[in-house]
């Protein structure tokens, strides 16, 4: 017969191992790519020395003169609070008790759960990886009952729960409404309880619940125009910031001059190029029109790339409109506590009833955030026009 404890026990021995590798390889290729450590953790922070320029000790001199002066390499102190993820399933008695005497049943319950776990986990730690840590997922433009239109409906996905910040003191003005349909043509999205007109006005804009300024800092931050990045002022220190164009118009030349500008400003290789989908449809179109094949590559994690000069090119909905990266994905680490665990009660159990209520739930946690070690040696292209 089936009880709590074997759900338990299931949960720790057969589906974290899965769910982890799901949430660690399989999220997308770029994350595929990046590496994943324990090192430079301390406390709930993340706290690394990054070396910038070149060692100054270099001089050239006379055959009996003084040698060069020492002048070692140049250090800067990233800091950063690692950010807490988590994702939770839920399951009712009467769906517990019900399959109890039935273990196929369950287990097909249980199955059921985590792959919904897994599905919206991959979904919203892939959006983050392309966010700015703010966790804006679009901006409200006008405003019917509870149906509101917004700029982009990429970042958003039937049946997840947000908040709506107000854009003018950046509070919360709705929380906790559900996603019930997205008309996706219009950029419409109808949102689950009361009216919002009146509640709701123009720019202000959409969060994951209880999210707002609490997800992981991704590209959006190191490529954006705030202040400070890591904890540093961009302005004192200007290999914060990465190489930034605008081209309409996209050709292997524009993607060269990208590439060499990492080389000679920075020393750094692009490894991975990645853009929306549009973007990618452009170049595919480009690459038609002067050549006669288009090179396919097999990338980590079961992913497929066209390729640039054997870097590889991919799509990615949560890129922005018209946008192009350009990474060295060696100089991406995500640091973390530990990987993808169960929070766990004293007694050692991670299935909990919620009080007050005939549901039991889990949650799976990680506590973690992404740093570029050089973002002087990344570039983005925008403005692209797209197919």
């Amino acid at each position: 017969m089936v009880t709590l404890t074997s759900a338990d026990n299931a949960l720790k021995t057969l589906y974290l191992g899965v769910v982890s590798e799901q949430l660690n390889t399989a999220v997308n290729p770029l994350l595929a790519r990046i590496e994943q450590t324990t090192s430079d953790v301390w406390g709930k922070e993340v706290r690394k020395l990054a070396s910038f320029g070149v060692n100054g000790g270099i001089g050239a001199g006379t055959e009996d003169g003084e040698l060069p002066s020492a002048a070692g390499n140049n250090y800067a102190q990233f800091v950063l609070p690692l950010k807490n993820l988590y994702g939770t399933i839920e399951i009712s008695d009467k769906a517990i008790r019900a399959s109890m005497d039935n273990s196929g049943a369950f287990v097909n319950l249980l199955q059921s759960e985590m792959e919904g776990l897994i599905r919206a986990s991959k979904f919203n730690f892939g959006r983050m990886l392309y966010g700015d840590g703010s966790g804006k997922l679009c901006t409200v433009s006008a405003v019917s009952g509870n149906e509101v239109t917004v700029d982009s409906v990429n970042n958003v996905m039937e049946g997840m729960v947000v908040d709506v910040i107000g854009n003018s003191g950046k509070t919360p003005v709705a929380t906790a409404r559900r996603i019930v349909d997205i008309d996706r043509e219009g950029k419409k999205i109808t949102l689950s309880g009361a009216a919002l007109t009146g509640t709701v006005t123009a720019d202000d804009f959409l969060t994951v619940q209880g999210s707002y300024n609490k997800e992981i800092t991704g590209l959006g931050a190191i490529f954006g125009d705030s202040a400070t990045l890591y904890g540093l002022q961009r302005t004192s220190n200007k290999w914060l910031t990465p190489y930034k164009k605008t081209a309409e118009t996209l050709n292997d030349v524009t993607i060269q001059k990208a590439i060499d500008a990492l080389e000679e400003t920075a020393g750094s290789t692009a490894d991975f190029i990645v853009c929306s989908g549009g973007v990618k449809r452009a170049y595919q179109d480009y690459l038609i029109t002067n050549r006669t094949n288009i090179d396919v590559m097999n990338l980590q994690g079961g992913f497929k790339a066209i390729s640039y000069n054997g870097i590889p090119v991919v799509s990615d909905r949560f890129v922005p409109s018209g946008t192009m990266y350009i990474l060295n994905t060696a100089d991406f680490h995500l640091h973390q506590l530990c990987d993808w665990r169960w929070l766990e009660g004293d007694d050692g159990r991670i299935i909990k009833q919620v009080p007050n209520k005939p549901v039991y739930t889990a949650t799976l946690v990680k506590y973690a955030d992404l740093i570029c070690d050089r973002p002087i040696g990344q570039a983005m292209i925008s403005g692209i026009t797209e197919a």
